[in-house]
């Protein structure tokens, strides 16, 4: 068994991380993973598994690393609907200009290619789903109870709806949507939730 101790497993893992990410696991072999790593497949499977194993490992460190943040920032912002404004906001910016531009979003790209995912994989988009999906209901909730939305509003489906949304700016980024069109999709989205007082 390989001394494991010569790298750092996580540095590793973003490496792997930003592969899938860029490319989707179909696209990507096990010959990329080594020649991106630098490590043997022998250092790889001994340390993470296999290609399906190192790629829930992957998908669950973006989740942890960049998902999880984020939501857990609308979560507490307690502006209402401008901590939404600023979430797709940040969220346009990000998959249209920077370094992972054109990317899109690991896990709306694990959406797109879900067909015969195995029950892990599934178990992870699930997750996010739901995280993204509460982090919008808590905004909402603050917006409410600021007086931002209007009257009978359905919080729990306008939260689903937010969250549709954000996967749908994910996945038009990738294929190269301008950003002036995607953010004149939120505002088209967010305006009707607001109060007309």
């Amino acid at each position: 068994m390989p001394d494991v101790k010569h790298f750092d497993p996580d540095a590793v893992l973003e490496q792997v991380e930003h592969l899938f990410w860029r490319r989707g696991p179909a696209s990507t072999g096990m010959a990329e993973v080594v020649a991106t790593t630098g490590l043997s497949r022998s250092s790889l499977y001994a340390t993470f598994g296999g290609k399906q194993e190192l790629y829930v490992k992957a998908l669950r460190r973006y989740v942890e690393q960049r998902s999880r943040p984020v939501f857990e920032r609308l979560s507490g912002d307690e502006r209402g609907l401008p901590a939404v404004e600023d979430f797709f906001h940040r969220l346009i910016l990000a998959r249209c200009a920077g370094r992972h531009a054109r990317w899109g979003c690991m896990v709306a790209n694990a959406h797109a290619e879900a067909e015969g995912a195995d029950p892990e994989v599934l178990h992870v988009l699930d997750l996010h789903q739901e995280q993204l999906r509460t982090a919008m209901r808590a905004a909402l909730g603050a917006a409410l109870a600021k007086g931002q939305l209007r009257a009978g509003l359905d919080l729990d489906a306008t939260a689903e709806l937010l969250a549709l949304l954000a996967y749908g700016v994910n996945v038009r980024s990738r294929a190269g949507a301008d950003a002036a069109r995607l953010r004149a999709a939120a505002s088209a989205a967010l305006n009707p939730l607001r109060s007309q007082r």
